[in-house]
């Protein structure tokens, strides 16, 4: 990017154009001093190349004043940069891990399989926010706080499996503390907690609702998702006498708790009955909780007029050197 801080001053080069008509206007009328009854006569003392003698002065003294004036008109080539501002969003994401996620109606893998590359996608389409992931079963607890490390974060979501916590029952509400004890201390401009389960809280000591409410006086909203179809699904049972063996599940999801959770807090509840459906609620809360970024442009300048008044002054003393030593001997 170039600009000239005094562009007004370039017309000044009009003047220039000025000086070169009122040069060779004058050299053409002007007599000569000593009248030669013959041109060879004036070629062969001038010697070779005469004209260009002539006429280089007056082009070489234009070339430099035109070089001073861009000089006074102070052309500055510009470098761009560009600072980002955030408004940052801390998000933790809560995933139930209790038995029933191992229902395969999310075919062909089971909800907690397709949860997980859920999450990864939404963790790779974030940029500038801190995010951290806790799992609940029949317990609570934090797999890997807040954080802008995505690769940790996504290896230790990789980590996540069905019966790391006891997977007899499901504590929603103590899923909740533990995610909201992750956001206590943030000075986030947004907190948000996204809770996916498929079942009821059965198991913990906070009620689901108590614990949004303490989330809210913390400035924090909790989406929650409520994941599996409606019929349910097989789940695979490991029999020591009979080997592998499935049964059907029916979906037992509390929407109303999911509801009034999210209402309490200020978020939503989504109703995620397919991997494509729970794809779409986490892109969804990823539109609604997107981090806003500013951006401000600067512009460093650089002073080209040293170069360009360098230059027209060497031409100034080339142009006394010629007429020193080159044109010396015209008449």
């Amino acid at each position: 990017m170039t600009r000239f801080a005094n562009p007004a001053l370039l017309a000044l080069l009009a003047l220039v154009g000025l000086f070169l008509y009122v040069e060779f206007r004058l050299t053409a009328r002007r007599r000569p001093a000593v009248r030669y009854p013959a041109l060879a006569t004036v070629r062969r003392a001038a010697g070779p190349g005469a004209a260009w003698k002539r006429y280089a002065g007056p082009f070489i003294r234009a070339a430099a004043l035109s070089l001073l004036v861009v000089a006074l008109a102070r052309p500055q080539a510009g470098s761009g940069s560009e600072s980002l501002l955030t408004e940052g969003i801390d998000v933790v994401v809560a995933i139930d891990t209790s038995g029933s996620m191992k229902a395969e109606d999310f075919k062909p893998k089971n909800r907690l399989a397709v949860a997980k590359e859920v999450f990864a996608d939404f963790v790779r389409g974030r940029t500038s926010d801190r995010i951290g992931l806790v799992v609940f079963a029949a317990q609570s607890f934090t797999q890997c706080p807040l954080t802008l490390d995505y690769n940790v974060l996504l290896e230790l979501s990789e980590g996540i499996e069905i019966g790391m916590i006891d997977e007899t029952s499901t504590a929603i509400g103590m899923g909740i503390a533990t995610a909201a004890n992750r956001l206590r201390e943030s000075d986030a401009d947004s907190k948000v907690v996204i809770l996916l389960t498929d079942g009821r809280n059965n198991a913990g000591e906070i009620d689901p609702i108590t614990a949004a409410e303490a989330a809210q006086s913390l400035g924090i909203r909790i989406y929650t998702i409520g994941a599996g179809t409606p019929e349910g699904g097989p789940i695979p049972i490991d029999d020591p006498v009979w080997g592998r063996r499935y049964i059907q599940v029916a979906t037992d999801i509390d929407e109303e708790t999911l509801t009034e959770i999210a209402r309490v807090t200020g978020g939503r509840y989504y109703r995620a009955k397919t991997p494509g459906m729970l794809a779409e609620v986490f892109g969804e809360i990823g539109e609604l909780e997107k981090t806003k970024i500013e951006v401000k442009h600067f512009t460093a300048y650089t002073e080209l007029a040293p170069r360009f008044m360098i230059a027209g002054l060497a031409l100034l003393l080339l142009e006394l050197l010629i007429a020193a030593f080159v044109t010396r001997g015209l008449p």
